[in-house]
C-alpha cells in the first residue's frame, strides 16, 4: 500500500479485513483496492501476478502469503457513446467486468454493506460509504442495491449471504432475504469449480450447523446437492440428523483448530443417497451388493460434479471412507490387522462411528468393537476376535487346506 502510495495512486483496505477490526476480530485475509491498473500494479510489483477473467486480480506475493489487489470498478451499463462497459447474460449474470471507476463506484458496487469501508494507511481513517458501522451494530447482513438486481448479477451472492449470517452470527435484513427462494436456481449457472471453493467457506467456517439450517431455510441445499432434496424435506430423519451430527463435529474440530478434510464432510452429504443408489441398482438389475455399491459410488460422485466440482485428490478419499463402511463389519481373522492399517481407517471408523450415533443397533455396536480393539494391546486383540468367532463366526468355514496330488506313475516309453 505504501508504495502504491508513493508512486501516486490511492490505496486502502477493503472488505472482510476491515469489517473483522469493526467486530474485534482477527482478520484472515488482507484485500487492497487501488486507481492504479491491473498493468500499473504489475508494474510495481515484480513478485505479481495478474489473474481472472470475469474481472483481473493482481496477486502479490509474499513467500507463502498473497495479498490481493484489485482496481476500482465501475459501472457495467452503457457509457455515453451507447457502448456496453461489461457483459451480462440472459439472467442478467455479469459475464464480464473488467470495468474500472472511482472508489465512490467501488462502493456501490460491493455486495454488502459492512463490505463497502475502506481504510487508509495514509492517515489511518476509514470511510463507510453504505453504513457498514450500523450493520455491524445492529448485526445484520445487508446487501447494497436493489436486491434482485445484485443476486441476478452474481447468484453466488445469495450463498455469501448466508455465510456471512452464519459465520457472523448475524440475520438477514428482509429485503436481503426475500428474493433468495425464488432466485435459488439460479446457482445451477454458477460454475461448479467456483461452487466448490464457495461450498468450502461456507461449511468449513466453524458455523456449518447453522449454515446448513439456513440453506434448507431459504431453499439453496437443493440447488446446489441436487441429491440431498428428499432429504432435507424431513429435518427429523436420521439422514438429516447424520448430516447435522457430521456437521457438528466438524464445527467443534475448526473452532478448536484441528485439522479437518473436505472428503469427509462430503462423503457424509452423499452417504444416504449412496445407500439408496446403491439398494435401487441391486434390485432393479440384480447385481451383488459388492458390484452394485461400487457402481452407485461413481454415478453418485458423478452427479454431484455436475453442479459442485470435487477434485479428484478428495473424491478418492470419499470413495475410500464409503467403501470401509462395507469392509469393517468384515473384520475375521486377519481381515481386523489388514484394516487397522489401510491408510484411510481412522477416516473412516471416525465415519462409522457417527452413524453409529445416529443409527444405534448393530452399527453402534460394531463402531464400540473397532473403538476396542485398535486401542487393545496384542493379547486383548486375540480375545476380542476370539470372542467374535464364537459368537458370530462359528459357522463360518475355515479356509480349505490344499490336497497335494499323488505323483503319476510313468509308464514305459514316456520321455
Amino acid at each position: 500500500m505504501y508504495r502504491l502510495n508513493k508512486s501516486g495512486f490511492e490505496s486502502y483496505l477493503v472488505g472482510g479485513c476491515v469489517r473483522d477490526l469493526m467486530l474485534g476480530q482477527k482478520p484472515k485475509d488482507f484485500d487492497v483496492v487501488t486507481n492504479a491498473t491491473p498493468e500499473q500494479i504489475k508494474g510495481l510489483f515484480k513478485n505479481c501476478r495478474l489473474i481472472g477473467r470475469r474481472f483481473r486480480l493482481a496477486h502479490i506475493v509474499f513467500g507463502r502469503e498473497i495479498i490481493e489487489v484489485a482496481t476500482f470498478r465501475g459501472h457495467h451499463s452503457d457509457d455515453e457513446d451507447g457502448n456496453k462497459l461489461g457483459q451480462q447474460d440472459a439472467e442478467g449474470q455479469l459475464v464480464r467486468d473488467n470495468v474500472f471507476g472511482s472508489i465512490e463506484e467501488d462502493a456501490e458496487r460491493r455486495d454488502f454493506t459492512f463490505n463497502a469501508m475502506y481504510y487508509s494507511v495514509a492517515d489511518f481513517s476509514v470511510t463507510d460509504f453504505a453504513n457498514g458501522r450500523k450493520a455491524i451494530a445492529n448485526r445484520e447482513v445487508e446487501l447494497i442495491g436493489d436486491p434482485e438486481t445484485r443476486y441476478r448479477e452474481d447468484p453466488v451472492r445469495m450463498i455469501r449471504a448466508i455465510r456471512f449470517a452464519a459465520k457472523l452470527d448475524m440475520t438477514l435484513t428482509p429485503r436481503t432475504a426475500k428474493p433468495i427462494p425464488e432466485l435459488a436456481h439460479l446457482l445451477a449457472n454458477i460454475p461448479p469449480a467456483r461452487l466448490f471453493e464457495e461450498t468450502l467457506k461456507l461449511f468449513l467456517a466453524g458455523a456449518g450447523v447453522k449454515t446448513f439450517k439456513m440453506l434448507q431455510q431459504y431453499g439453496l441445499l437443493a440447488p446446489l446437492f441436487p441429491q440431498l432434496e428428499t432429504i432435507v424435506k424431513n429435518p427429523e430423519s436420521r439422514e438429516f440428523q447424520f448430516i447435522l451430527k457430521v456437521l457438528e463435529n466438524t464445527d467443534e474440530r475448526i473452532n478448536s483448530n484441528q485439522r479437518v478434510t473436505p472428503a469427509f464432510l462430503y462423503a457424509a452429504l452423499l452417504w444416504y443417497p449412496l445407500e439408496e443408489h446403491a439398494q435401487k441398482l441391486q434390485a432393479e438389475s440384480g447385481l451383488n451388493q459388492h458390484d452394485a455399491f461400487n457402481i452407485a459410488s461413481g454415478e453418485v460422485i458423478h452427479r454431484q460434479t455436475q453442479r459442485i466440482m470435487i477434485p479428484k485428490r478428495f473424491s478418492t478419499v470419499i470413495r475410500d471412507i464409503w467403501i470401509l463402511q462395507q469392509r469393517l463389519p468384515r473384520r475375521f481373522g486377519r481381515r481386523a490387522f489388514q484394516l487397522l492399517s489401510h491408510p484411510k481407517f481412522r477416516a473412516g471408523y471416525d465415519f462409522l462411528h457417527v452413524r453409529g450415533e445416529i443409527e444405534g443397533g448393530d452399527t453402534m455396536e460394531l463402531a464400540d468393537w473397532w473403538t476396542e480393539f485398535q486401542h487393545a494391546d496384542p493379547g486383548k486383540q486375540k480375545k476380542l476376535l476370539n470372542t467374535l468367532r464364537q459368537t458370530e463366526g462359528g459357522n463360518t468355514p475355515r479356509p480349505r487346506k490344499r490336497r497335494r496330488r499323488a505323483p503319476q506313475k510313468r509308464e514305459a516309453g514316456d520321455a
